[in-house]
């Protein structure tokens, strides 16, 4: 029985959006709202459909994809050096950090006239505001890892001999790791987010534009099939992130809640 219980754990993740699904078909089958404010799936999954057999869809998907591949690892690689050097270096921090703490404040839309400026309307300002919105979570949750390792660590580290760079490469990067993926999926995650502010911005292909699209012609079908779209694919590729970072982090000993 707990056998069973294991094998089918993956499947209760379905469970609460099929429910939803479920409820809002039958909901909108009564017509309680209009459907054209309200499509029922049934329209939101046909009008996928219908993108997917023109070949359109292929495109709008592909043309995301590889922004939001640029962008979150033009922001993460960025991240990572500049957390990895304020972790460690009080004098970087002291110089760094107080002014991308202030940058992180500002909104992601307050971005786009100044990129779209510097960059023109095409894809570099596009990768760029991505990039941006990956950028912060990686190099937060980087430096306060490096901070935050047991002091204890470094001392038993400075007592075996170590000099600064075995000191950083053998007891801070792996103490801070779990951090590291942490904050890795937070910027994956607003990777996605920023990709629909970036796609807004004179976009003529991507999810973004097909948002955009819908809304101008009152197509809310095409509108939530954008969304769950994003929603797919964001599930997806932290997924990965996670199924690849695990890969690093074996030798934890963490806590993890068993089946019933």
């Amino acid at each position: 029985m707990k056998r069973l219980s294991q094998r089918l754990r993956p499947a209760r993740a379905f469970v609460l959006p099929f429910l939803i699904l479920l409820i809002w078909q039958l909901v909108q089958a009564r017509e309680v709202v209009p459907t054209n404010l309200l499509p029922t799936p049934v329209s939101v999954l046909e009008t996928i459909g219908t993108l997917a057999s023109t070949g359109e869809l292929t495109e709008h998907l592909a043309i995301t994809c590889w922004r939001v591949v640029q962008g979150f690892l033009l922001g993460a690689a960025v991240a990572t050096l500049l957390g990895a050097i304020t972790g460690v270096s009080r004098s970087a921090r002291d110089l760094l950090d107080p002014l991308l703490q202030s940058l992180r404040n500002i909104p992601s839309l307050a971005w786009v006239p100044l990129f779209i400026l510097w960059l023109g309307i095409y894809e570099p300002s596009k990768v760029a505001l991505i990039a941006t919105g990956a950028f912060f979570p990686v190099y937060l949750s980087l430096a306060q890892g490096l901070l935050d390792v047991d002091r204890k660590l470094v001392e038993v580290g400075r007592m075996a001999g170590f000099d600064r760079f075995q000191l950083v490469r053998r007891i801070l990067i792996p103490a801070a790791l779990p951090a590291y993926v942490t904050g890795l999926r937070g910027g994956l995650g607003l990777a996605w987010m920023f990709v629909v502010a970036a796609e807004v911005m004179g976009a003529s292909k991507g999810l973004g534009f097909l948002l955009v699209d819908g809304q101008q012609t009152g197509r809310a079908a095409l509108i939530l099939a954008s969304i769950l779209l994003f929603a797919v694919l964001g599930k997806l590729s932290d997924l990965l992130l996670c199924l690849l970072s695990s890969r690093f982090l074996q030798w934890q000993d963490s806590h993890s809640l068993q089946p019933a």
